[in-house]
C-alpha cells in the first residue's frame, strides 16, 4: 500500500508486540507543550528577571472511530479492547528510574511517513454511539491522550489524501474498505454512506471490490 493511503496505527515499542491499525484515520489531532517559567520578586523593578524551570512533555490528543455495524460484531471485541489493553500493566516491564516492575508499555502512534509520536497513553475515554437491538455496541469513539517520552521536534502534516467536502470527487476502493469507512474519511460522518451508495447505484453495499472507483457526491 502506498504511503498516501496509509492507515494510522498504534504499536508497542517494548514488551508484548502489538500493532493496531486504526479503522479510520483521525480527522484531526492536537499537540500541546508547555514550559515552566517563574518571576522571583524584584524590589524596585516593575518586572523581575524570568527563570526557566524546565520543560513539560508534549501531549497529543485525538479521537478514533471504530465501527462494526455492517458485520454486527461487538466493536469492543474486534477493535477497542486492543487499544484499551495498551493501558494495562505489563509485569515484565521495569521503570528505569525507580527499578520497580510492572507498568504499561511505551507506544508509538504512526501515520505513514508524515508523523510519528513516541509516548505513553495517559488516558482513554470510550463512548458507544450505536447498538444492536440486544445492546451489543457496534460503533464507538475513543478519545486517546498520549504523553511524549522522547525529546524531539514534530512535523505533523495533513493527510495528503484528505480533501474538503466541496464538489464531487472520486476515490478508488482499497482492500478492506467499507462504505461507512469511506463516508467517515470523506465527510467526517459514517452515517453518510447512503449518499455514496445512491450516487453509485450500489445494490450490494457490503461488497466493495478493490479497484472500483466511487463517485463521492458533495453535501450541498
Amino acid at each position: 500500500m502506498s504511503d498516501t493511503h496509509s492507515k494510522a496505527l498504534i504499536r508497542t515499542i517494548e514488551g508484548e508486540k502489538t500493532e493496531i491499525k486504526c479503522l479510520f484515520n483521525p480527522k484531526e489531532y492536537s499537540i500541546a507543550k508547555s514550559n515552566k517559567w517563574s518571576v522571583p520578586p524584584s524590589k524596585g523593578k516593575n518586572l523581575g528577571e524570568y527563570e526557566f524551570g524546565g520543560g513539560d512533555p508534549a501531549k497529543m490528543t485525538l479521537q478514533l472511530l471504530f465501527d462494526t455495524y455492517e458485520t454486527g460484531d461487538d466493536v469492543r471485541q474486534v477493535y477497542t479492547d486492543k487499544v484499551w489493553k495498551l493501558m494495562w500493566v505489563d509485569p515484565k516491564l521495569t521503570d528505569h528510574s525507580s527499578g520497580k516492575k510492572g507498568r504499561p508499555p511505551r507506544v508509538q502512534f504512526q501515520w505513514g511517513k508524515a508523523f510519528g509520536f513516541i509516548a505513553v497513553i495517559t488516558s482513554i475515554t470510550q463512548k458507544f454511539v450505536l447498538f444492536r437491538e440486544n445492546g451489543v455496541p457496534v460503533r464507538a469513539t475513543l478519545d486517546v491522550s498520549f504523553q511524549q517520552i522522547k525529546d524531539e521536534l514534530f512535523y505533523p502534516k495533513q493527510n495528503p489524501t484528505s480533501g474538503g467536502v466541496g464538489g464531487g470527487r472520486q476515490v478508488t476502493v482499497k482492500e478492506d474498505d467499507t462504505l461507512t469507512g469511506i463516508a467517515y474519511a470523506e465527510y467526517g460522518d459514517s452515517n453518510n454512506w447512503r449518499r455514496i451508495a445512491d450516487a453509485n447505484h450500489l445494490t450490494q453495499v457490503r461488497r466493495l471490490r478493490p479497484g472500483m472507483v466511487l463517485e463521492i457526491p458533495s453535501l450541498g
